[in-house]
């Protein structure tokens, strides 16, 4: 009989999570702004007019967005420092996304007010989210749950090697020598 069967799915990882989420107020990306540790809070790149982090809670591995520095709830409020800051960094965050996971397509998009979904409706954000053909699978679909591959921890790593690589910082991989046999 459809609706009446619970399904679980275990995920006890998450309550850390939730307990640590629980306790923050204010605007989130006000807080990203001040001085802290970087990869503790997944911020990958700081621009005096912008930041490009990790979404705390994404749709996909590598679901990125890029905050203006100042607590401003639109485009048009922004300056022009700050649009091309934004703009380096939605570039950025695209090339990121292309070199460290390989996406067949990009969601791009942002929700400006708190009808149309703003989280933070008064500080304006961009999500650029990596999409693949078989990333519309079973779970979403019939479980009504969405299966990330990889943690916060492993997608941050992963993409500040991509950033390293694309700055020319990244360290030479060594090679081994093979011994004669």
């Amino acid at each position: 009989m459809a609706g009446t069967r619970m399904d679980r799915l275990w995920a006890p990882w998450r309550m850390t999570f939730i307990r640590k989420s629980a306790k923050e107020t204010g605007c989130l990306f006000c807080r990203l702004q001040r001085p802290g540790n970087d990869r503790a809070r997944h911020v990958l790149v700081r621009r005096e007019g912008a930041l490009l982090m990790l979404n705390r809670y994404p749709y996909n591995p590598g679901h990125l967005m890029v905050a203006v520095a100042r607590h401003s709830s639109t485009v048009a409020a922004l300056n022009g420092d700050e649009r091309r800051d934004f703009l380096d960094l939605v570039g950025l965050a695209e090339r990121l996304l292309e070199r460290a996971y390989r996406p067949q397509g990009m969601n791009h998009g942002a929700n400006v007010g708190h009808v149309a979904g703003a989280g933070y409706p008064g500080h304006f954000h961009w999500h650029l989210v990596p999409r693949w053909s078989g990333d519309t699978n079973f779970m979403p679909t019939v479980g009504q749950a969405k299966v990330l591959p990889e943690t916060l921890d492993q997608s941050y790593r992963r993409l500040k090697a991509a950033l390293q690589e694309l700055d020319g910082t990244a360290r030479p991989k060594l090679r081994r020598r093979r011994g004669k046999g």
